[in-house]
């Protein structure tokens, strides 16, 4: 009975983590370096700063977008992002989209973006978000 029960408890911790790393592979990520080359040799990319105001005035990626819609849960800071979707939509670019962490409010947005029809493989987060950017960045 103890071995039966040491498997079943076994094999539901192996399908937790499966499921759990299942649903972490949902988001597309760039790490700072890789974003970094596109911007050295002008790869299009749309840069969507989600940062808030201080943040982004503080520093934020040359050429990004600001929206300080974060951290993206009230209609009001969908709203920040809806306002690029134009742009977006008559665009084949990558998205890249940049927060604090580069976790929750990132995903929010780029949940939101999938659900207005940019298609998942356009979307990319900024790994460890712009408190991770190891590179120079611009002051407002």
């Amino acid at each position: 009975m103890v071995k039966r029960t040491f498997l079943l408890l076994t094999i539901l911790c192996l399908a937790a983590g499966i499921c759990w790393a299942d649903a972490s592979e949902d988001y597309n990520y760039i790490s700072a370096a890789a974003l970094k080359a596109r911007i050295d040799t002008k790869t299009p990319v749309t840069i969507v700063d989600i940062c808030p105001v201080a943040q982004y005035a503080a520093g934020h990626i040359q050429g990004s977008l600001e929206t300080n819609a974060y951290p993206v849960k009230t209609q009001a800071e969908k709203e920040k992002l809806a306002k690029l979707l134009p742009g977006i939509k008559a665009s084949s670019d990558d998205i890249v989209i940049i927060c604090p962490r580069g976790a929750g409010g990132a995903k929010r947005a780029y949940d939101f973006y999938k659900a207005q029809g940019i298609e998942k493989h356009r979307l990319l987060i900024l790994e460890k978000g712009m408190n991770g950017w190891p590179y120079d960045a611009e002051k407002k």
